[in-house]
């Protein structure tokens, strides 16, 4: 299947979509995760503002990720390497994991399904990030397979999803192809698709699903 751009921004127009979406992007990380928050409360918090009844280590998720991407946008040219990639988890599964930051050692398990991945290995890893960077296809199509990657490969103790749409979201706001953000119309059948690809192996449905409902831009 071929994924082209759908937006073809400057580097500014896309630094000004990551600062009015940004907001949006971290409520779908937490809604990815199940926490139960609300896309007010996640916008007050990240305007620093207590908000009472909200769980404090839901307050650590949303501020965690809002560090995750003062770094993205701060390091928006820099390569993305494995290196960057295990950064941004360091921020985006703070104080959540048994270690963040770091590929994880030990098994795990998925809730709703029976696929176990595999423990990562360093070299690999770099291997297939290299070969989704160097793939002869668009920024989006690379943003997409990375996404998929990162999230049936687990390559953290914590924070799978959130790191991969992260990086995701550096290959596509510096190509100015867009923002990759699940709203809570789109949230279920992401998830059926989510666990049918850790099942099957098979991404491009979640990948065409993703590109048809989940990209969003500014029309010029």
């Amino acid at each position: 299947m071929s994924y082209p751009n759908k937006y073809h921004l400057t580097p500014e127009q896309s630094r000004f979509l990551a600062k009015k979406k940004w907001d949006e992007n971290i409520y779908c990380g937490m809604r990815m995760e199940n926490r139960a928050v609300t896309f007010p409360q996640t916008k007050t918090i990240l305007d620093g503002v207590n908000v009472p009844g909200v769980q404090l280590d839901d307050i650590q998720a949303i501020l965690n990720m809002r560090d995750a991407w003062r770094f993205l946008l701060d390091t928006i040219n820099e390569p993305l390497t494995l290196s960057y990639i295990c950064k941004l988890n360091e921020f985006i599964a703070r104080n959540e994991a048994l270690v963040w930051g770091k590929l994880r050692t030990g098994t795990v398990g998925i809730s709703g399904t029976d696929y176990i991945p595999s423990i990562p290995d360093e070299a690999q890893a770099i291997e297939n990030l290299q070969r989704i960077l160097d793939s002869n296809v668009t920024e989006t199509e690379k943003a997409l397979q990375l996404f998929v990657w990162g999230t049936r490969s687990q390559l953290f103790w914590d924070g799978n999803k959130r790191t991969s749409m992260t990086a995701a979201n550096k290959i596509l706001l510096a190509a100015g192809a867009g923002i990759l953000t699940i709203t809570d119309q789109h949230m279920e059948q992401f998830n059926t698709l989510l666990l049918d690809y850790y099942n099957t192996g098979n991404g491009e449905t979640l990948k065409r699903f993703i590109y048809d409902n989940c990209i969003q831009g500014i029309v010029i």
